[in-house]
C-alpha cells in the first residue's frame, strides 16, 4: 500500500530524512515512532505528497503521492496539528472538507453522522471548533480525514498533546478502522503505543534503526534489564562505578534501568554484591520485561556504537 525506498531530505544541511525504505503492506497499522526531531513529520509529509524528496522513490498503492486524482478518495491524512477552521462548527468542517473532495452534500451528512457517533462527537456538531477540548479537536481532524472513506489513513501523531483517556479512545476508533479493513500509518512520539501497533519501525536523526512486530522486537532481544534503586543520581558515575561490560544503563523514572547481554548475567551478580556493600544500590536489582522504551534505547545506542 505505501512504499519507500532510499528517500532522501534535507533542510539547511540537516538530514531530515536518510535513505529511509519501507514498505506498508494492506491492512497494517505501522507505527513510525520516535522521539521529536527524529523525521517523523518530513517523512509523512513525503508519503502525502506535501513534500518532495531530494532522492528516492515514494509510491502509495503504486502510484506516486503527487497522482492526486488517484488517491484522493482513496487516501486519507491527520495532519500532527490542529489545522481546521475553530470559527465554523464541528459539521460546518466536516461538510468543507467533504466538499473540497467533490462528496454530494447528502453523502457528506451521512458520513459525517456515521463517523461523529463513532467519535462521540455526535451531540458537539453544532459546537465551533475552537470550544473543543484538545482530544475533541484531534478526533473532529480524524473525522475529517474519514470523510472520504479511505482505504489508507496516515496520522502524525494524532494522541499529540490529549488527555490519556482521549488517547484510549482514539486508538479504540484506530482498531475499528483497522478490523474493517483500513490500512494505518501513524506516528507517535509515545513508545507505549508502539505496543498497539501490528508493526514497528524506529526512527532516530533521520534513520530507520530497528523494523519489526513488538513481539518479534522483545522476543529477539538478547539482553536482561535490570530495575534498580539507587542512591546514585549520575548516570556516568553510576557506568563508572559498574566497571563491566554492559549495554547501557540510563535514568528511567526514579529507578535506573541497566541493560547487560543474558552471557553476562553472572559477573552482573557479582556487581550488585559489590556495590550493595559499598552502600551504592539501595535495593535489590530487579529483573523487568523490556518496554518499547527499553528497545528503543538500545537500538539507538546501537547504531551509533
Amino acid at each position: 500500500m505505501i512504499r519507500t525506498e532510499n528517500i532522501k531530505k534535507t533542510f539547511n544541511k540537516i538530514h531530515a530524512v536518510d535513505d529511509v525504505t519501507l514498505s506498508i503492506p494492506e491492512k497494517e497499522i505501522f507505527g513510525l515512532v520516535g522521539p521529536d526531531g527524529a523525521g517523523k513529520t518530513t517523512l509523512i509529509r513525503m508519503i502525502c505528497g506535501l513534500i518532495t524528496p531530494d532522492s528516492g522513490v515514494v509510491k502509495v498503492m503504486g502510484q506516486p503521492p503527487t497522482n492526486k486524482s488517484h488517491l484522493e478518495s482513496s487516501f486519507g491524512y491527520m495532519p500532527q496539528r490542529f489545522s481546521l477552521y475553530g470559527d465554523l462548527t464541528v459539521m460546518e468542517n466536516i461538510n468543507l472538507f467533504g466538499s473540497l473532495f467533490g462528496l454530494d452534500a447528502k453523502i457528506i451528512k451521512s458520513r459525517g453522522d456515521e463517523i461523529l457517533k463513532i467519535t462521540n462527537l455526535y451531540d458537539y456538531k453544532d459546537r465551533f471548533a475552537d470550544h473543543l477540548s484538545g482530544g475533541m479537536k484531534q478526533k473532529l481532524s480524524l473525522t475529517c480525514a474519514l470523510v472520504t472513506r479511505p482505504m489508507i489513513l496516515v496520522l502524525d501523531e494524532p494522541t499529540f498533546g490529549v488527555d490519556p483517556e482521549s488517547r484510549k479512545e482514539i486508538w479504540k476508533i484506530l482498531y475499528g478502522l483497522n478490523k474493517s479493513g483500513m490500512t494505518i500509518f501513524v506516528s507517535t512520539p509515545y513508545m507505549d503505543e508502539a505496543e498497539l501497533c501490528t508493526k514497528v519501525a524506529f526512527i532516530s536523526n533521520g534513520r530507520i534503526i530497528a523494523e519489526d512486530t513488538p513481539f518479534r522486537f522483545k522476543k529477539n532481544f538478547n539482553c536482561t534489564v535490570f530495575k534498580i534503586i539507587t542512591n546514585l543520581t549520575n548516570i556516568k558515575e553510576f557506568k563508572k562505578l559498574c566497571n563491566i561490560p554492559i549495554v547501557d544503563a540510563y535514568l528511567f523514572g526514579d529507578s535506573c534501568h541497566m541493560v547487560i547481554h543474558h552471557e553476562h548475567l553472572d559477573i552482573a551478580n557479582e556487581l550488585f554484591v559489590r556495590l550493595k556493600n559499598d552502600s551504592i544500590i539501595l535495593n535489590h536489582p530487579e529483573i523487568i520485561n523490556p518496554s518499547m522504551e527499553d528497545l528503543f534505547v538500545f537500538y539507538t545506542q546501537e547504531k551509533v556504537r
